[in-house]
């Protein structure tokens, strides 16, 4: 899996040049390829006045973004690259699939989800809703937020959490051909107290070692490609120890495989990467599974 071609999905406010240019080193494995992409919702143009849809205030909008993409897109000319730019007026989501599927991307940069707490119980947030019915690779982006890690190359230092779901093993394979990017991954696995076999210390490290086997497994496949790779275990709240574990290990990224939930259960009883990707102060790299 080649990231050849990656759409670039921005608001401007809190993903800027900057944050793309820390994955422009993604063209010395394959990257060729940018698209950019800003959408203007109909109900935030009509919010900003207070009335129905404003057609004066979209046309603004989009000559100010049709600007500042004209800026990048003269940077880009000028390192080789290939451009492409899609201003449009509508929602969000489908939006960008319509867009992921016109260009063939192999990689969705989005920013953190706009909506608010309540608003994400009832609707859902717009990356959960985005990898639902895609089944490309999404990279929640928080470069300029305030409590954001600020990085040169997200993709150096990526810890994989696996739980050995389908979703996680094609994460194994979008990693592979990244060699000449990735100086290293940690790979880990987040045990539930529960599930820990037993109540004796014999027992506890059966379980330890069990899981430590399997890691050893994963890191073995990444070694082959000449990728170093590590493993590890972690016991607890799994949203609680990802996290911890990315900051112990000096993560640039946190990579999951995207959850199977349906879309009710996620809204009202949450999802690891949906947790992950809208509160964790690191890049995250959500890769779905295989769309049937």
């Amino acid at each position: 899996m080649e990231i050849r071609k990656l759409l670039f999905v921005t608001k401007f406010e809190k993903l800027g040049f900057d944050a793309l240019q820390s994955l422009l080193n993604l063209r010395d494995v394959s990257l060729n390829h940018i698209v950019f992409q800003n959408v203007i919702e109909r109900d935030k143009v009509s919010m900003r006045r207070g009335t129905g849809f404003q057609k004066e205030e979209a046309i603004r909008l989009k000559e100010r973004a049709n600007i500042r993409f004209i800026g990048w897109a003269e940077h880009l000319f000028e390192q080789g690259m290939e451009v492409g730019v899609y201003i449009v007026i509508g929602k969000l989501v489908p939006e960008v699939i319509k867009a992921t599927q016109k260009e063939a991307a192999d990689l969705i940069v989005i920013g953190r989800s706009h909506k608010g707490v309540l608003e994400q119980l009832y609707q859902g947030s717009d990356v959960t809703d985005l990898l639902r019915r895609t089944a490309v690779p999404v990279l929640v982006y928080k470069h300029l937020s305030e409590d954001s890690i600020h990085l040169k190359n997200p993709f150096e230092r990526p810890l994989l959490a696996t739980d050995w779901s389908p979703a996680s093993l094609k994460a194994i394979e979008y990693l592979k051909p990244l060699k000449k990017v990735v100086q290293q991954i940690d790979v880990i696995h987040v045990v539930d107290e529960k599930e820990l076999k037993g109540t004796s210390a014999m027992d506890i490290q059966k379980t330890r070692k069990e899981t430590r086997r399997k890691l050893d497994a994963l890191c073995d496949i990444f070694e082959k490609e000449g990728i170093a790779a590590r493993p590890h275990v972690y016991v607890g709240e799994t949203d609680e120890e990802i996290e911890k574990a990315a900051r112990e290990c000096q993560a640039t990224m946190v990579v999951l495989g995207s959850s199977g939930k349906t879309s009710w259960v996620e809204r009202w009883l949450g999802s690891t990467p949906q947790t992950i990707a809208e509160n964790s102060v690191f890049p995250t790299l959500l890769v779905p599974p295989e769309k049937q």
